[in-house]
């Protein structure tokens, strides 16, 4: 699952920033996401991802998931589960 995927999941709301012009990698995508835990500014890049504000990253959807919803590893395994089941 693309970081993406996962921030759009996990978010009460998420938008992507039609503003912003990567310099190095073209495909990197800047989001707003607002998620039970607050705000936060994550950049992503396929699988990785960047929150701005606490230059703080990693890779894959569980890293994200334990980062914006303040979760263990095991209950962001649980809401990432959770929620792709809801969606479909």
């Amino acid at each position: 699952m693309t970081s993406e995927d996962a921030l759009t999941l996990l978010a009460i709301h998420c938008k992507a920033d039609p503003t912003f012009h990567p310099i190095k990698q073209m495909r990197t995508r800047r989001w707003h996401a607002l998620t039970t835990a607050g705000e936060f500014e994550i950049l992503t890049t396929g699988v990785k991802w960047l929150d701005t504000r606490a230059n703080k990253g990693g890779g894959g959807a569980i890293d994200l998931a334990m980062h914006v919803l303040e979760l263990s590893f095991v209950d962001a395994v649980k809401a990432l589960v959770a929620r792709k089941h809801r969606r479909g």
